[in-house]
């Protein structure tokens, strides 16, 4: 189970985070939902340790997150071309993961990688095709714990369906818990099995 316990973050002074609680269990969906610049971004970096709380913890099964090796936690975010290397084809990029080609073949075909882009370097593909690309790069860590910040923002109607289908099956497939932030309430209606309120 991942569990937040009454984290605080702050940043020059202005508290972001306070005394926020939370459990996930296995195989949850969780939508976060609050107004723009209530600290979601940063209550994703939290849970995912990218970012470490001024109080509080979170822990992943009572013990806290490990540091080494692929992380049980991973975190997608809103701008792919960001997580990147603008130099690096996609295929490059994919060699970097922590698992092996077949399971690298399997994960890019279930997500929806086409083999043209694998030549080719962020800014030639679109932030849909790269998306997918970051989201085949969380999945080769085998994570636990999927934490999916506004991740489908910046993609037209149809190939959000499809993301989003595409992932939560993943997501079922393995027993996976998801944590979603996203403004549209049809989607976390449609995909959370309950709404936390920031």
């Amino acid at each position: 189970m991942l569990e937040a316990r009454d984290l605080e973050f702050s940043y020059d002074g202005r508290p972001i985070v306070a005394g926020f609680a939370m459990t996930v269990a296995p195989g949850e969906r969780v939508a976060l939902s609050a107004p723009s610049g209530r600290g979601k971004t940063t209550l994703c970096q939290l849970l995912a340790g990218y970012l470490k709380p001024q109080r509080g913890s979170v822990t992943l099964d009572g013990a806290p997150l490990p540091t080494r090796g692929p992380a049980p936690v991973q975190m997608i975010w809103q701008h792919p071309e960001r997580m990147l290397d603008p130099l690096l084809t996609m295929e490059k990029s994919l060699a970097e993961c922590p698992c092996d080609a077949e399971t690298l073949g399997t994960l890019r075909e279930a997500i929806g990688v086409r083999d043209a882009w694998l030549t080719r370097r962020p800014r030639e593909l679109s932030g849909g095709e790269l998306q997918r690309v970051c989201i085949v790069r969380a999945l080769a860590c085998a994570p636990r714990y999927l934490i999916c910040d506004e991740i489908s923002t910046m993609l037209d109607a149809v190939t959000q369906a499809d993301v989003w289908a595409r992932l939560t099956a993943w997501a079922d497939a393995c027993g996976a818990g998801m944590v979603v932030v996203s403004h549209s309430r049809a989607l976390t209606e449609r995909i959370a099995t309950r709404v936390v309120e920031l």
